[in-house]
């Protein structure tokens, strides 16, 4: 989280139960073609019962697919439950392969968390979890000289490589600071070290999937910056205390389903809401997000996940 940041806001958060969360999927959003699902933050490892929803999500017979981002500092111990639920897919967040960069990063000022998250991804990587993806927001001058580093850890791992350009939420004034750089420029450097082709894998989400020749794992390069993809995003997201959003950074069009849900509103009504919110998604985006809702419902990434 942000330097300064209070962990305040989600103690006094009512969150959605398991039993709504699972009616929410069952009679509202696979009903309008969902089959899609991961859990992400925040941090969802933080979550009560979370081995158990995994289990239940995996079991629905709609269920196509079922992913988790985690930070991975509580995966080491939980990876082969969760695997044993039926979770398949996890993307850890790794932004250094050096330990006191990637405390900078985190905004760490005690015990490093470094060995922690690598514990996790090792752990993660035993089990089985196929794909294995790392997310590694780029970021000039802090860990921008690691690509070639970081890239090669898919040369002899099936693992996968998400290199994400820097964005300006929640961090203005380090953004305005340092920027971001192009995922072209990265492409590059990878090109003049390795070679580079464009690989046959396609993973469900925004990046654009690259390979090292003969590499056992792929790289992605999510290009918000560079090269918007909000014509195809094809994401929505349900925050932990029930508000449906089209897009993670415009908050235009968001609808309270728990005090909906709660209030008795007729399931048929919600799923012809949020059908509607699925018409009008294409206009609500980031390049129009400075057109989303001001004061009540404003959060940073670290508070609504990435």
């Amino acid at each position: 989280m942000p330097e300064g940041s209070e962990l305040d806001y989600i103690l006094q958060q009512e969150l959605l139960t398991h039993e709504e969360l699972l009616t929410l999927l069952k009679e509202v959003f696979i009903p309008v073609g969902f089959k899609k699902f991961r859990l992400t933050g925040g941090e969802p490892l933080l979550r009560p019962g979370v081995v158990d929803l995994v289990r239940e999500i995996a079991a629905l017979d709609q269920t196509e697919d079922l992913a988790m981002t985690t930070n991975a500092f509580l995966l080491a111990g939980m990876a082969q439950d969760l695997y044993d639920a039926g979770l398949r897919r996890i993307n850890i967040s790794l932004d250094s392969l050096n330990p006191d960069t990637f405390d900078t990063i985190i905004g760490n000022r005690g015990r490093s968390r470094w060995q922690q998250t690598w514990n996790g991804i090792q752990a993660a990587h035993r089990v089985g979890f196929d794909p294995l993806k790392l997310n590694i927001v780029v970021i000039p001058g802090v860990n921008d000289a690691e690509v070639l580093d970081l890239a090669a850890l898919t040369l002899d791992r099936h693992w996968h490589i998400r290199f994400i350009e820097f964005m300006p939420i929640g961090n203005p004034e380090l953004f305005s600071d340092r920027a971001w750089i192009p995922s072209e420029e990265l492409r590059q450097q990878i090109r003049d070290r390795w070679g580079l082709v464009e690989s046959n894998v396609r993973g469900n989400g925004p990046a654009d999937v690259f390979q090292i020749p003969d590499a056992l794992g792929t790289l992605g390069f999510i290009s918000q910056m560079s090269e918007c993809f909000c014509d195809r995003c094809n994401r929505m997201r349900l925050s932990a205390d029930g508000w449906l959003r089209p897009c993670l950074l415009n908050e235009t069009g968001q609808i309270d389903l728990k005090s909906a849900l709660r209030s008795g509103v007729d399931l048929a009504q919600l799923r012809a809401r949020v059908q509607q919110l699925l018409a009008i998604k294409p206009d609500i985006n980031f390049k129009q997000r400075d057109s989303g809702t001001d004061g009540y419902y404003t959060r940073t990434m670290s508070q609504i996940g990435g």
